[in-house]
């Protein structure tokens, strides 16, 4: 069921409160019963609710948070092969993630993936050498069948004249090699809409606080919707557990004696204010399994990450000022000072890999999707890449069509098989950005207030769907003001997140619809008024 609305103006909110919708599609998630529940409205719940839907199973997935809203928004922003994984001995994987990333970049999501040459320096006692290095990138250049160029050695004059910001002294060579970065929360709100539109029922926001059985096979789920504190049920042939770190606190509501499946490693990350052109990423080796990254993104600085292991609630994983010292500390390897003042930083977030247990250490872990299946029938998924959803979402879906106990169901005769499905489904949006860019130029109306940087914004973070914006902007001509003076964002996308996107809480549009937190750029102010927003009213 498709329960996308058609954006109203400000103005033309009904009174039945923020998301009219939300209510409707509860009642949808609580009166059927559905042949997968996802729990978990993460990466990887999503592309498996995206492809079941696609397969013609009805769907539902929830999230006690937002859509993306714990790891899957706080990655490096990278939609890459694995350079590193080479270290590890994991050439298939890489082989793999090449794939895949290309398949991304050219047919799935190219309004959203956007090429990246990266540069790796050589440093006089670093811990690699250029010949190996120079290797390095040349294999790596060879996995993706030289789609990306040729990985070679540079001099360090020309690594300089296009980063002014990187650090000399002690500088042998520079490796460069290509990959791809993007905006990871855009990316997860466009694939929840293209499950939604393959017929997925959504909420986020909707907390699971038990799990249904009936002859002891986990059926469904009980719920509590956190927005408004509404009780409710999602009954489902198969659940499916993709709650990331939460993974093994929902395998022990179906066995209270299930053992841990996963270690979690914290990566934290920072984003700065440029104070100098890069034309180019930097990928600085730490240490002989570790890379800093220093990747130009949102006209801004991202500096990361962190590896190391995390014991705590998921709940409260943060960004400490220790993170943020040793951020600063590693990047300065590569990169001047003048660039890393901590009156730079913008922003700060820390993320959780969910990671293989095993011995040795979480810095040398491969990263490997996580597959179990519980005593009552419930399947969970965890880890994995950003780069490999698509892929692992069909895995888990070929997983859930094995499982025993699904020929009773039907659940595999209903759906249409994974091989059958059209393989490179584009995400909603796809265009040509700077297509998209042009005629959100010259076809504006007078007083619109569309300036060039918002057109170029909007074309690359909605593809076509931008023009849905813009008629937002001619309807009502205030909507073209931007909500902060030093960001492209303006009162429409507000608008749009909250009708179209899911977007329920101010953290929803700042930090995940919209740029505006990452920039530094969520003030009391601009909080407020996106607030009286997302209940109706005018900010």
């Amino acid at each position: 069921m498709n329960t996308l609305k058609s954006a109203p103006t400000l103005g033309a909110r009904p009174a039945a409160g923020p998301d009219p919708g939300r209510a409707q599609r509860r009642e949808v998630l609580d009166g059927a019963v559905f042949d997968l529940l996802v729990v978990g409205g993460g990466i990887l719940g999503t592309s498996v609710a995206w492809h079941a839907a696609q397969s013609g199973l009805r769907v539902a997935m929830v999230d006690a948070g937002d859509f993306a809203g714990a790891t899957s928004s706080a990655s490096s922003k990278l939609v890459h092969g694995g350079l590193r994984y080479l270290q590890t001995g994991a050439v298939r994987l890489v082989a793999e993630n090449h794939h895949e990333r290309r398949v991304l970049a050219k047919d799935v999501a190219p309004h959203l993936v956007n090429p990246l040459t990266f540069h790796l320096p050589v440093y006089r006692g670093g811990p690699h050498g250029a010949a190996k290095l120079g290797a390095g990138v040349f294999a790596y250049s060879a996995l993706s069948a030289f789609g990306d160029g040729v990985g070679r050695l540079i001099s360090p004059a020309k690594a300089a004249a296009d980063n002014p910001a990187l650090r000399t002294e002690g500088l042998k060579a520079v490796a460069v090699y290509g990959d791809h970065q993007m905006n990871d929360s855009r990316v997860a709100v466009m694939t929840v809409r293209a499950a939604v539109d393959s017929g997925a029922v959504v909420l986020n926001h909707a907390e699971v606080t038990g799990l249904r059985f009936t002859h002891g096979r986990v059926t469904g789920a009980e719920l509590k919707d956190r927005l408004d504190g509404t009780e409710f049920k999602v009954d489902a042939r198969l659940v499916l557990n993709a709650t990331g770190p939460w993974v093994d606190h929902l395998r022990r509501m179906e066995y209270a004696g299930a053992a841990p499946s996963v270690r979690l490693s914290k990566g934290a990350h920072l984003v700065l204010r440029r104070t100098a052109p890069w034309r180019a990423a930097l990928a600085t080796p730490v240490d002989r399994y570790r890379i800093t990254f220093a990747l130009p993104w949102e006209d801004h600085l991202l500096l990361g990450t962190t590896d190391e292991a995390y014991e705590g609630d998921p709940a409260d994983v943060s960004a400490t000022d220790a993170d943020v010292r040793q951020i600063l500390d590693e990047a300065a390897f590569s990169v001047r000072d003048e660039q890393l003042s901590s009156d730079l930083v913008t922003y700060a977030f820390a993320g959780l890999r969910v990671l293989p247990g095993g011995p040795g250490g979480v810095e040398s872990a491969r990263r490997e999707t996580v597959l179990t299946e519980g005593r009552g029938g419930m399947l969970s998924v965890a880890g994995g890449k950003w780069t490999t959803y698509r892929h692992i979402g069909r895995t888990v879906l070929r997983k859930l069509a094995a499982l025993p106990g699904t020929a009773r169901t039907g659940f595999a005769e209903d759906a249409v098989p994974v091989s059958e499905l059209v393989r490179r489904v584009p995400l909603p949006g796809v265009a040509n950005p700077d297509a998209v860019a042009h005629r959100l130029l010259v076809d504006r109306e007078p007083g619109t207030r569309l300036d060039p940087l918002t057109a170029r914004h909007l074309a690359t973070h909605y593809g076509a769907l931008a023009f849905d914006i813009a008629r937002l902007v001619h309807e009502d001509p205030a909507l073209g003001e931007r909500v902060h003076p030093d960001a492209p964002e303006i009162w429409a996308q507000v608008v749009y997140a909250r009708d179209r996107e899911w977007a329920a809480t101010a953290d929803d549009v700042l930090r995940r619809r919209t740029t505006l937190t990452v920039r530094g750029l969520d003030t009391e102010d601009v909080r407020a008024r996106v607030a009286k927003v997302l209940e109706g009213r005018r900010p």
